[in-house]
C-alpha cells in the first residue's frame, strides 16, 4: 500500500519525459542483466514516443512527483482475433517504491485502456529466471503461451537477412 501521505498518480509521458523513461529504461536493464542491450538514444526515444506516427506510449507513475516506475506499451494486432491488442514491452517499479501497489495499479491501468480500446488481448514476455514477477503477473490471472517461444532477428543477422536473395 502507498504511504498515507504519499500520492501516486499514473500519467501519459511528455516529450520532456525522454531523459526519465531512459534513465527507467537503464535501470530496468540492469535488473535484468540486460544493460549492455539499452543502446537507445533520447533523439531516438524521442522520435519513437511523440514524433509525427508514435510506435509506442508511456504511461509514468510518480509518487509524490518523483518517477516511481513507468509501463511501455504498443499495439499490436491478432488475426485470429480480427482486433488489435495492447503489448506490454516494459514495465518497471523502483525498488524504493516496490510493495506499494505501483506494478499493479499500472497494469490495471492498461487492461482498462485494452479495454476501452476494443483490443481483444493485453500480452507481454517476462524473463524465465524472474520469478517475482511471473508470480506477480500469475496473481493479476496471466496465463502463460505453452507451446510458443519468442524468435528474434536483430543487429548484424537482422541486416543479413535483408541482404539475402529469396
Amino acid at each position: 500500500m502507498a504511504d498515507a501521505a504519499s500520492t501516486l498518480l499514473l500519467r501519459a509521458a511528455r516529450r520532456d519525459d525522454v531523459p526519465l523513461i531512459l534513465s527507467l529504461i537503464g535501470e530496468l536493464a540492469e535488473y535484468e542483466r540486460l544493460a549492455h542491450e539499452a543502446v537507445a538514444e533520447p533523439a531516438a526515444m524521442e522520435e519513437a514516443l511523440f514524433g509525427p506516427v508514435p510506435a509506442a506510449e508511456v504511461v509514468i507513475a510518480e509518487v509524490d512527483g518523483q518517477g516511481a516506475g513507468f509501463a511501455l506499451f504498443f499495439t499490436n494486432f491478432s488475426t485470429f482475433l480480427g482486433r488489435r491488442g495492447l503489448h506490454l514491452e516494459d514495465l518497471f517499479v523502483r525498488p524504493a517504491f516496490r510493495g506499494r501497489g505501483i506494478g499493479k495499479r499500472l497494469m490495471l491501468h492498461l487492461a482498462r485502456l485494452a479495454v476501452e480500446r476494443g483490443h481483444g488481448r493485453f500480452e507481454w514476455s517476462v524473463l524465465d529466471w524472474n520469478t517475482p514477477a511471473i508470480d506477480f503477473y500469475r496473481s493479476l490471472g496471466a496465463a502463460p503461451l505453452d507451446g510458443w517461444t519468442t524468435q528474434r532477428v536483430s543487429g548484424d543477422a537482422l541486416q543479413a537477412l535483408a541482404r539475402r536473395q529469396p
